[in-house]
């Protein structure tokens, strides 16, 4: 209750009580007292009722006795009215919320398009359009959220639902539905002047038999994708040792081609110089050896000992 009516009627109550001991006291100066409080207590309590407060975050809406709803709300701040020709309503403007979920018991039931009852908890970010307070106040009221947000909520969500399988709507569809109940939910309460900011799908609880087949399904699926990586690395490695294999078979091909090459060219060699096999004779002697074969037009021998030992 406002400060001011509060001294009002403190003053009016005890303007009374002076009046009422003027009277049996036969006090003109207490009735005249409590005269004057009473009046002072009148005036206050009526220029309460001309001075408006809008708080930080919410707006005003201003109904005039003669008028209606006016178009254009009053922002925060001080604000002064005509006493009891005007009432003003405030409005929040700022960010809400709306929570519909099994811990406050109004979780929303829903059927998939197999027909399985699925249960959600949703929160829903929304913010009254601050300009269009008074649209919103004249069509619906203060009220708005109990009797347009809410069931608005749980229809859009039941039929976003109806549109998907149970077994999707806990895996990859489930940010699907989300989106498609955001844009519905959002063009729909736009026209009452709400804007939605966000909707929250907070949990998605399907019938636990079909929870049960969609994990046993999954992990056969894991067990067949652990198979086939098995069956792919041991590809790999047969390819592995296949190449491995082609490697060292060229590898040998290459050295036996080298070799080859190499005992032609030496065959080639030695026929056109077979003074090679006496060089390569005299190379494979051993150091006792002191006799070695020097080729010319005849054949030498010469005595090493005898060149060595030093004899003129």
């Amino acid at each position: 209750m406002n400060i001011l009516i509060l001294i009002g009627l403190a003053l009016i109550v005890g303007g009374v009580a002076l009046l009422v001991q003027g009277v049996q006291g036969r006090q003109a100066g207490l009735r005249s007292l409590g005269g004057v409080a009473i009046i002072v207590g009148v005036l206050t309590s009526f220029a309460s009722s001309a001075f408006v407060v809008v708080p930080a975050g919410n707006v005003g809406v201003v109904f005039n006795v003669f008028g209606g709803v006016q178009d254009s709300e009053i922002s925060e701040g001080f604000h002064v009215v005509l006493p009891f020709l005007q009432q003003v309503t405030l409005y929040d403007v700022r960010q809400q919320e709306l929570t519909l979920g099994r811990e406050n018991i109004d979780q929303i039931t829903a059927r998939s398009s197999e027909g399985l009852e699925i249960n959600v908890d949703v929160t829903v970010l929304y913010q009254v359009v601050p300009d269009e307070a008074a649209r919103l106040h004249q069509d619906i009221g203060p009220s708005f959220e109990e009797v347009r947000i809410r069931p608005e909520v749980r229809s859009q969500i039941r039929d976003g639902i109806a549109k998907f399988n149970a077994a999707s709507l806990i895996s990859t569809e489930r940010a699907d539905l989300q989106g498609q109940i955001e844009t519905a939910l959002t063009d729909a309460l736009i026209q009452d002047n709400v804007r939605v900011l966000t909707v929250l799908l907070r949990d998605v609880r399907i019938p636990q038999s079909i929870t049960q087949a969609i994990e046993e399904k999954q992990a056969a699926e894991q067990q067949v994708q652990v198979e086939e990586n098995r069956r792919r690395q041991a590809e790999i490695a047969a390819q592995r040792r296949i190449v491995e294999a082609e490697g060292e078979r060229d590898a040998a091909i290459a050295r036996a081609e080298g070799e080859s090459e190499a005992l032609r060219l030496r065959g080639e060699a030695i026929r056109e110089n077979p003074e090679i096999i006496q060089l390569e004779l005299t190379q494979r002697l051993a150091p006792t050896i002191q006799t070695i074969m020097l080729p010319s037009e005849g054949s030498f021998l010469l005595d090493i000992r005898g060149l060595t030992s030093g004899s003129p």
